[in-house]
């Protein structure tokens, strides 16, 4: 591989990750350059592998399928062609990152293309352990923050950020005829509670980083702090909104945006010596 095969695929990776991925706030002005590079590839993966099964249409299942055999393929140690894998090959295999979290992704996205609705709390929890956590343990491996304990906590801060996305993007994803409101709460409570009961959910696992954050590196710590303040300022935002996402989309303010970096920043300060304190955003 040249150096010109590399920085291209590294500035196809930038420009497909944008300083964000979905609501995973990137703080390019925070960890090392080599960091920031690792994490546009890694948020480029999960946004390449998202669109795949988003915006295929009809064949977004034999697309994705594609996409897994090339991913298995640069795993297993073959010169990979889409300039995503160009580039991610190179963090993987000097950040030593485990192939499941890369193969879940593109799982639940498999996952998106026959399943529309989940019944229970226990289903949608297996659907985000794909969707959302493998996320978080990539982030993880890049900073080299590794254990069982880590992971389980990061496990409940990404699946309590996408709990927030879902209960913010219900009217988003009703237009895609799909839904990710539980059935049984949507039957028991209606609309508005089902979605207010996502929102119960997300506080109570996003409360998880205070606890990963006191465990991490001063740099991770501040982007953990972003994950949990942005999926909170969303809550909030459903809140103020009366949970009536069913007819509009409720956003966060640029006002709101602004606090979550200053108290992120706050918290990396003070080093989480208030670890377990309650705080909203």
């Amino acid at each position: 591989m040249t150096k010109t095969e590399r920085d291209y695929a590294d500035s196809y990776c930038k420009q497909l990750a944008g300083t964000h991925y979905e609501n995973f706030i990137v703080a390019s002005w925070g960890p090392d350059r080599q960091i920031r590079l690792d994490l546009a590839r890694v948020y480029a993966y999960c946004r390449a592998t998202d669109d795949f099964g988003d915006e295929s249409g009809a064949d977004g299942t034999a697309r994705l399928l594609r996409w897994r055999d090339e991913v298995e393929r640069m795993l297993e140690g073959t010169a990979p062609i889409h300039p995503v894998l160009v580039a991610l090959r190179d963090t993987i295999e000097r950040r030593r990152l485990p192939a499941k979290p890369f193969l879940d992704l593109i799982a639940a996205n498999l996952q998106d293309q026959t399943v529309s609705r989940y019944e229970n709390w226990a289903d949608l929890q297996a659907y985000c352990m794909l969707s959302a956590a493998p996320v978080g343990r990539m982030v993880l491996g890049v900073f080299g923050l590794t254990g069982v304990s880590a992971e389980q906590l990061s496990d409940d801060v990404c699946v309590g950020l996408q709990l927030a996305n879902f209960a913010q993007d219900v009217s988003v994803d009703a237009r895609k005829r799909r839904t990710y409101l539980l059935q049984s709460e949507i039957r028991g409570t209606g609309v508005v509670g089902a979605t207010k009961a996502h929102c119960v959910r997300a506080r109570a696992l996003l409360a998880s980083g205070y606890h990963l954050e006191s465990m991490a590196p001063a740099p991770l710590r501040f982007q953990l702090a972003l994950y949990r303040l942005g999926g909170l300022a969303i809550v909030a935002a459903i809140e103020r909104a009366g949970y009536r996402t069913e007819t509009f989309r409720p956003t966060v303010s640029t006002a709101a945006k602004a606090m979550t970096l200053v108290s992120a920043g706050l918290r990396l300060l003070r080093g989480n010596s208030h670890v377990g304190s309650a705080e909203t955003a």
